[in-house]
């Protein structure tokens, strides 16, 4: 049997109101996607990507969409997921390899790219090269959003 004894009034008062506040926190936190849902652009992020030089028939300019996927991206849904993959809260996907960073003198050939739009409400244009190993392993985590490219050897 629960007893509550009126000289905790103040106690009892304070407990409630947090309680009271922190079902209200909560009810909030759970609103939350649906609202983050209303405030995405209709469209989804788009992108479109222009590659040269990587061969095989891939080179070309492309629009992505995403959220739903589409566009005349080859593989709008794989594209879309590896950006996905790469997108990291208070990170840039698409950030250029830093100066100070250490990379392999190789060589992955002469494909480039060129990414430009919007991806998570931010804009993007950055550009890809395969000239040494930071190269080839940043256009490596963005495929399929940058086709497979095989490298090629030396220049």
């Amino acid at each position: 049997m629960l007893q509550i004894n009126l000289s905790d009034t103040p106690r009892l008062r304070r407990v409630l109101v947090g309680a009271a506040a922190s079902l209200t926190a909560l009810a909030s936190l759970s609103a939350a996607p649906a609202s983050y849902a209303r405030d995405m652009p209709p469209d989804g992020d788009r992108l479109t990507v222009t590659v040269r030089d990587a061969g095989d028939g891939v080179d070309g300019t492309y629009e992505l969409r995403c959220r739903p996927s589409g566009g005349s991206h080859p593989d709008p849904a794989g594209a879309c997921a590896a950006v996905d993959r790469n997108t990291r809260w208070g990170e840039d996907a698409f950030a250029p390899v830093r100066r100070d960073t250490v990379c392999t003198l190789q060589y992955g050939g002469p494909a480039t790219a060129r990414v430009t739009g919007t991806w998570a409400g931010r804009p993007v244009d950055a550009t890809f090269d395969r000239g040494d190993g930071c190269g080839i392993a940043r256009w490596d985590r963005l495929v399929p959003l940058l086709p497979e490219v095989r490298s090629t050897g030396r220049p």
